[in-house]
């Protein structure tokens, strides 16, 4: 796991109440930097950390079990996780005649701790508190600010400071930023053509502002970690995506992207993610390369939304109405046919795409994310017919995420909860110092 630490001129916030700014003026503030480790850890403490939140409360006999841990390894792990309050014993559920601590269950610790995420999007940021077990306590969007992104991140910061200091019983341990853009996870920076950021200093403004460590990750690469790591434990997921073999995860909404899952581990390249922005579709629209037909200038909201706009769909179906993809997917479910009719064909060229790249990588599952997909279910049989036609390859598992609109919410939880995965009684002390 990568850790840097990082000199930021900003406004700190104190650790137990991130909403009140600790001084108007300028302060020097050590950032604690750590690089998201997007994976399924195998040490003993973040694999006893992991049976506690996907089953707890357990026993220690049936954790050594689950995990394949000796019971002395698991005795070691749990004391020790629960030196640092991330576990602790439930005596009332011990079983009726059993004697030793080793009989007690024992449970993630959840109630005393949170975490903060921050889903940075094009059109808006989200605002994410979640407990160590990645339940979402609450959530909140806000417009993504304009301006410089020294600005904008340091309006995202104490937004992101107000509505965590509701939960102010808890102590935030770690915020996670998933953004979109060109991210260097070693140095929290990031370049961001949609929102016009050049090295914007994410780590050092969000970081240093809310005084807690903090990690920066790519946002689709942190959904297809979600997929991984959270899933599990989702009660309205199903079939969540083994921890073997190869996942192709694919986005679209505002932005378009992918990731690859291999053997439980996000492919997160040393030089940023990759970009499928410019994928040629075939077809006509002008994007601002230059060229025509690239996938996001086809298939985006905002391309969508002015496609709208072209074809006179607002005019007709919602007059007065604010042009947005909501009104454009109202139009489409109050019988609009011309709305259906643009859907449809973002779906046939999403289906085009993703059948393009499933026969390029040839992954073991394929799992379709963002509002592209699951705000207008209508439209997913269109996917599916635009895949299945233009993939050579047998037919294997494909599905949409089992998070539904809110994988910008668990891509962002992910983010604050992936140190505390992998390595949990190190990011405790890191938390605490």
């Amino acid at each position: 796991m990568s850790v840097s630490t990082l000199h930021h001129h900003s406004r700190p916030t104190a650790l137990r109440s991130p909403a009140r700014s600790t001084s108007h003026s300028p302060l020097r503030s050590r950032v604690q930097l750590v690089a998201p480790d997007l994976r399924i850890a195998d040490s003993p403490a973040a694999s006893v950390l992991r049976v506690a939140c996907v089953e707890g409360p357990i026993s220690r006999d049936s954790a050594a079990r689950t995990t394949g841990l000796s019971i002395a390894t698991v005795n070691r792990q749990v004391s020790a996780l629960l030196g640092v309050g991330l576990l602790r014993e439930r005596a009332d559920l011990t079983a009726a005649g059993a004697i030793g601590r080793p009989r007690v269950p024992f449970e993630v610790n959840h109630e005393p701790f949170s975490t903060i995420g921050i889903h940075i999007g094009a059109v808006v940021t989200g605002i994410i508190v979640s407990d160590p077990r990645g339940k979402i306590l609450g959530a909140v969007e806000i417009p993504t600010p304009s301006g410089s992104a020294d600005a904008a991140l340091a309006s995202i910061t104490r937004s992101a400071g107000a509505f965590a200091g509701r939960w102010h019983r808890r102590t935030p341990l770690w915020v996670g930023v998933a953004l979109g853009g060109r991210v260097d996870t070693t140095t929290g920076t990031v370049d961001h053509p949609r929102l016009s950021w050049e090295n914007a200093q994410v780590a050092g403004v969000i970081g240093g502002g809310l005084g807690l460590p903090i990690s920066v990750s790519g946002h689709v690469e942190a959904m297809a970690a979600s997929e991984l790591l959270l899933a599990p434990r989702v009660s309205d997921v199903a079939a969540p995506p083994s921890s073997t073999g190869t996942s192709l995860y694919f986005y679209a909404r505002e932005s378009a992207g992918m990731a690859l899952t291999i053997d439980g581990r996000v492919h997160t390249p040393s030089s940023g993610p990759g970009s499928i922005a410019h994928l040629p579709t075939g077809s006509s629209v002008l994007c601002s390369c230059g060229n025509r037909g690239c996938l996001e200038a086809a298939v985006s909201d905002r391309a969508i939304v002015t496609a709208a706009i072209d074809r006179k769909i607002f005019a007709s179906v919602a007059r007065g109405a604010r042009p947005t993809i909501s009104a454009v997917y109202r139009a489409a479910t109050d019988g609009s046919e011309a709305a259906r009719e643009l859907l449809v064909e973002r779906a046939v060229t999403l289906g085009r795409t993703v059948a393009l790249l499933r026969d390029m990588f040839n992954p073991d599952r394929v799992v379709l994310g963002g509002q592209a997909f699951t705000a207008y279910p209508a439209g997913i049989p269109h996917v599916g017919e635009a895949f299945a036609a233009n993939s050579t390859l047998p037919r294997r598992d494909i599905r949409v995420t089992g998070f539904g609109d809110r994988v910008q919410e668990f891509a962002a939880t992910v983010v604050s909860l992936s140190s505390l995965y992998s390595d949990p009684l190190a990011s405790m002390r890191r938390a605490a110092a």
